[in-house]
C-alpha cells in the first residue's frame, strides 16, 4: 500500500492508503478527523466539504492519490480555538439542530466569505445552495453567514 504525505491543517501527515481511497475516509479513518461527515458519497449533499487550497471541495469525491501537495483544511483546522467568525455566528444564531451538516456548511461558507466578504442575501443563498440540511435550518444558516460577514469587516 502506498504512503502519502498530505498537508492537513498545516501539518504533514503520512498515511498508508490505497490510491483510490476517498480523502473523506483517509481523514476520518486514518487521521481520526471526525468533523468531516459522510452524507451521500457522491458529492451532492456537502456534509464532507473541506478546503483544498482554500476552495470548498467535496472530500468524498477526491482520492488520496489526487491530493498531491494541495493544502487541505478541515473543520478542525479552520480555527485553533473554535473562534472563527462563522463558528461564533453559528452559536449566536443557534443554527444547529441535529448538527450533522454544520461542518460542511461552515466550510462552504468560509470559502465563500473569503472570496466575497460582504455578500447579499441572494449571494449567500446561491453559495450555500449545494449544501443540504436534514433539519431544514436554511434560514438560520443564511442568517449566520450574513452575521459572520459583518464580523469580518
Amino acid at each position: 500500500m502506498p504512503v502519502y504525505s498530505l498537508n492537513i491543517n498545516g501539518k504533514i501527515q503520512k498515511v498508508d492508503a490505497d490510491s483510490d481511497t476517498p480523502l473523506l475516509w483517509v481523514l476520518r479513518d486514518n487521521l481520526r478527523l471526525l468533523g468531516t461527515k459522510f452524507g451521500c458519497g457522491v458529492g451532492s449533499c456537502g456534509a464532507c466539504t473541506i478546503h483544498m487550497n482554500g476552495n470548498a471541495t467535496r472530500a468524498c469525491l477526491m482520492t488520496v492519490s489526487s491530493i498531491g501537495t494541495a493544502k487541505i483544511t478541515t473543520i478542525e483546522g479552520l480555527s485553533a480555538k473554535g473562534d472563527h467568525p462563522l463558528q461564533l455566528a453559528w452559536d449566536e444564531v443557534d443554527v444547529p439542530q441535529c448538527g450533522y451538516c454544520q461542518s460542511g456548511q461552515i466550510m462552504t461558507a468560509a470559502a465563500f466569505l473569503k472570496k466575497n466578504p460582504t455578500p447579499t442575501l441572494e449571494q449567500v443563498e446561491t453559495a450555500m445552495n449545494g449544501n443540504l440540511c436534514r433539519c431544514a435550518a436554511y434560514h438560520r444558516i443564511r442568517e449566520a453567514v450574513l452575521a459572520a460577514s459583518q464580523k469580518t469587516k
